[in-house]
């Protein structure tokens, strides 16, 4: 008997499901294992201390090292956080099994109920990162997510995989303001598209303009706003388009040292996350605003300030801008100390830069 495509996206979310709650039952089993043998029970971490954090050129991030340290209840100074970070992993365990979802947020308000304290909602998020490192998950398996920043726009069908709206089928073209990249976003199935490229761009004012001139259409592209930095749901989102529907990435910031580094982050992930594999795109491409097209569109520019010459000098030192066009645009900025924001090109009129800048650039992305 032929098992229908939606079945089969269903059955994939509850195999997920099930493996997640598998893994946390295993360390809770070796927290009884070690009582029965009458020990003090313990957790292992992976240290993330900067001197464990390397970066792997052959998976093209920063990946934690071997060093790992021991958080035990024997030891009083650790017993505060042991206690946290095995009461974190109780609670991930009921919300993965009752499919409900919680923010950063609600996870520091929540712990209260069980007596769990927490200095301020830093020390929470802080133990949150330690049980995944623990478990090589990301905090996003265990349904607890950020708040919403990002959004999406453009011919993508997707399928709910969460409680209520199970099977239920959406196109992300369907509303002019693109949708919220949540919870149900992040989590559902990825069906049909027509795009061949995903475009993301820093800018949420972009991203409106993006959408009203259909970029969507004329370039067959996905568009993506990722606020900013981009958080970690849109960066799984994007390694999701690029992996399962091969969809090539393209990042476009403004034109300064903060646009190149958000850039990198999507493409390499950042030293916070070293203990994640999950959230790269190795072959995702830059394509501006660089230091070079300041000079090139003569676009209207503002000083760099001591922290972005700063914050040049120290991504210098950082295995990944050693060569290509990461150096170079580094050094030029250094060279220029003035930065230029993606609505500059509005100097040449409102569309200039989806009629002409885009185009350039989506052409020479074929080559880098």
């Amino acid at each position: 008997m032929k098992i229908s495509k939606s079945k089969e996206r269903s059955n994939k979310a509850d195999e997920k499901q099930k493996n997640i709650l598998e893994m946390l039952k295993s360390h809770g089993a070796k927290i009884y294992d070690d009582l029965d043998h009458g020990q003090f029970p313990k957790f292992s971490i992976p240290s993330r201390s900067v001197s464990n954090i390397v970066y792997d050129k052959k998976l093209r991030q920063y990946i934690l090292g071997n060093n790992a340290a021991l958080r035990s209840s024997r030891n009083s100074s650790q017993l505060r956080s042991f206690t946290q970070l095995m009461w974190l992993a109780f609670f991930a365990n009921r919300l993965t099994k009752e499919k409900k979802s919680s923010t950063l947020r609600d996870v520091y308000y929540s712990s209260q109920a069980f007596a769990i304290e927490f200095e301020d909602q830093s020390e929470s998020d802080n133990i949150i990162v330690d049980l995944e490192a623990v478990t090589s998950k990301p905090r996003e398996d265990f349904h607890i997510f950020p708040e919403e920043r990002s959004s999406i726009f453009g011919d993508l069908t997707i399928e709910y995989t969460i409680p209520g709206y199970e099977g239920k089928t959406m196109n992300l073209s369907n509303h002019p303001d693109g949708y919220s990249i949540g919870p149900s976003l992040t989590t559902a199935e990825l069906v049909d598209t027509s795009a061949e490229i995903v475009i993301a761009i820093e800018k949420g004012g972009l991203f409106t303009r993006f959408v009203e001139e259909q970029i969507d259409k004329k370039f067959k592209s996905i568009i993506i706003n990722t606020g900013g930095q981009a958080p970690r749901s849109t960066r799984t989102l994007l390694k999701r388009l690029h992996d399962e529907m091969k969809l090539p990435v393209i990042v476009l910031t403004d034109g300064d040292v903060y646009g190149e580094h958000i850039a990198m982050v999507i493409k390499s992930g950042s030293a916070n996350a070293a203990h994640l594999r999950e959230l790269t795109v190795p072959d995702a491409k830059w394509v501006g605003v660089w230091a070079t097209d300041i000079e090139k569109y003569k676009l209207p520019t503002i000083p760099m300030t001591e922290s972005d010459i700063k914050r040049c000098y120290d991504l210098q030192k950082d295995p990944r801008y050693q060569d290509g066009i990461w150096k170079k645009e580094l050094d030029v900025f250094l060279r220029l100390k003035r930065k230029a924001e993606l609505e500059a090109f509005s100097k040449y009129g409102l569309t200039n830069i989806t009629d002409k800048y885009l185009p350039q650039k989506l052409e020479l992305a074929k080559s880098l």
